[in-house]
């Protein structure tokens, strides 16, 4: 097991979801202590479980990363309990989709950027504080490629992923001269089974497990990516 991540506090948000316990799994493996965040306590503490974490290592946190009272509630309780966050893996996210703008509801428009946009300012915001003090922070965000890439029918999700995008990168310049680096992962379709049964009959083999999206997000997290700012890194498998 490597030592890389030990002794830090790594929060992840998204914890529960189906990228969220790979990334645990990964930070967990390097003897990080965990700030585990999602909507609900209950499927945190099946994570937790399930993944075998011990107690005195371990914080779960219920939140609405898309309130900010909540969000400096939720950094509050951590650095109360850990003293610090080292590591940030923002897994948060989601997907809505299917009518062109001309038929497009409000609410899936909000609902987008709130989730996918907001939620990740909202968290950046409140860690960097202690990071800008001590000098030293990692935050790792999850994209997507259709941040980059535009389809039909997607757009509130298209410019929620576009705008996380140009959020990483402006926070890379506001921090790269702090020892602070911030770094996004942009995956393609991922390998869990709520993608699977969306799509029956697709070539699952070309899509990106979860476990290869956390190993990035681990090595952006390390010591070894310090002069890694404000990259989008594309994992597209082969789809």
């Amino acid at each position: 097991m490597s030592a890389q991540q030990a002794g830090r506090v790594v929060l992840v948000n998204g914890a529960s979801g189906g990228l969220g316990p790979a990334v645990v799994r990964a930070f967990a493996e390097e003897g990080a202590r965990l700030v585990l965040t999602g909507t609900r306590q209950e499927p945190l503490e099946a994570t937790a479980r399930e993944l075998g974490l011990a107690a005195a290592s371990t914080l779960l946190v219920a939140a609405n990363l898309t309130r900010a009272d909540e969000v400096d509630g939720l950094v509050k309780t951590a650095l109360e309990r850990f003293g610090a966050v080292d590591v940030v893996a923002h897994v948060a996210g989601g997907f809505k989709g299917g009518a062109p703008v001309a038929e497009m509801d409000v609410g899936t428009w909000t609902f987008m950027l709130d989730l996918n946009l907001t939620a990740a300012f909202l968290t950046a915001r409140a860690v960097l504080p202690g990071m800008l003090q001590r000098g030293a922070g990692k935050i790792v965000i999850v994209s997507s490629r259709s941040g980059t890439q535009p389809s039909a029918d997607i757009t509130a999700y298209t410019v929620s992923k576009s705008g996380l995008n140009m959020l990483v990168q402006c926070l890379a310049e506001e921090t790269r001269q702090h020892g602070i680096n911030v770094n996004a992962v942009a995956p393609s379709v991922i390998d869990t089974e709520p993608n699977r049964q969306a799509n029956p009959g697709a070539d699952y083999s070309k899509w990106v497990t979860p476990e290869s999206i956390a190993g990035v997000i681990r090595f952006l997290a390390s010591d070894a990516a310090r002069d890694v700012h404000g990259a989008i890194v594309p994992i597209y498998g082969r789809a």
